[in-house]
């Protein structure tokens, strides 16, 4: 078995065999390269994809170290053991998904997973509906939804072409459950994904394939590092664990919901949050 480099947790080899793909893990500290690291070390090859950033643009943290985006990933993901394709794919693009799934496909053999974790950066969307650009909302639409619908219906043909099940995990937000102030896109986004996620379950059921939608709350990733400081600490005191997760927290959902023992876990959102309630 294997050990986590984020929490040094034993692996057991379940996804052995199994291919996931896992959207938006370029970022160092992101849900995605997390989630395709647990993947990995559960056994699976993962194909990752991102966004081609432009290096200039990259965090002080992973230009200090030299990072790579998928690239990087790709290298944590053959060192514990597993095999990784990296992808630059655009999600909202109809034809790159396609290709995408097809890739994944033609160099390793299958699809068992996909973990739909893209999404437009943080920022010229958290505004006042009056003052929203409707090219920024419809792009954050685009990306989130329509990203995951996408992606989720070319993985689940295949899966359905290869007659064993699969697993679809889409990754939606605690305001896809109860709308904020100045979210407006990206609440509507997300909670169309936990709407099309329970759609998406109760079609696929009987085929052996589940779905479900992963719900973080505060999650300390590169993602927020725009946030205001004061915004921060005000969400941290709303927080009954007074800190904010980790994105191998979220990940270790994803786990449990890609392997066999989720098998009777479908049409879901669930919450990852430290028990804030300040959504609901």
């Amino acid at each position: 078995m294997a050990s986590s480099e984020h929490g040094n947790v034993p692996r057991a080899k379940e996804l052995a065999g199994k291919v996931a793909i896992v959207t938006g893990a370029g970022r160092r500290r992101g849900i995605g390269r997390a989630s395709a690291l647990v993947l990995a070390e559960m056994g699976a090859d993962v194909v990752i994809t991102g966004t081609g950033r432009d290096p200039a643009t990259f965090p002080d943290d992973e230009k200090s170290v030299g990072w790579r985006d998928i690239e990087s990933v790709a290298d944590e993901i053959r060192a514990v053991g597993s095999r990784a394709l990296p992808l630059v794919v655009d999600v909202s693009d109809a034809g790159q998904v396609q290709s995408m799934v097809d890739r994944a496909v033609a160099e390793f053999g299958r699809l068992d997973v996909i973990v739909n974790n893209a999404a437009a950066p943080y920022g010229r969307d958290r505004m006042p509906v009056l003052e929203v650009d409707p090219d920024v909302f419809k792009r954050v639409i685009d990306v989130k939804l329509g990203g995951t619908f996408m992606c989720s219906r070319a993985a689940a043909a295949q899966m359905v072409k290869q007659g064993e099940g699969g697993r679809i995990i889409n990754l939606s937000s605690i305001v896809g459950k109860s709308g904020r102030a100045n979210t407006a896109a990206y609440s509507a986004a997300n909670f169309a994904v936990d709407g099309f996620t329970q759609a998406l379950a109760k079609e696929l059921a009987p085929l052996g394939i589940t779905a479900n939608s992963v719900c973080p709350g505060l999650i300390g990733t590169a993602r927020l590092d725009n946030m205001k400081p004061e915004a921060w600490d005000a969400r941290i005191k709303s927080i009954p664990m007074h800190r904010a997760g980790s994105d191998n927290e979220v990940a270790e959902l994803i786990g449990f919901l890609a392997s066999p023992r989720s098998s009777y876990v479908t049409g879901q959102a669930i919450n990852v949050n430290g028990g804030d309630q300040t959504e609901r």
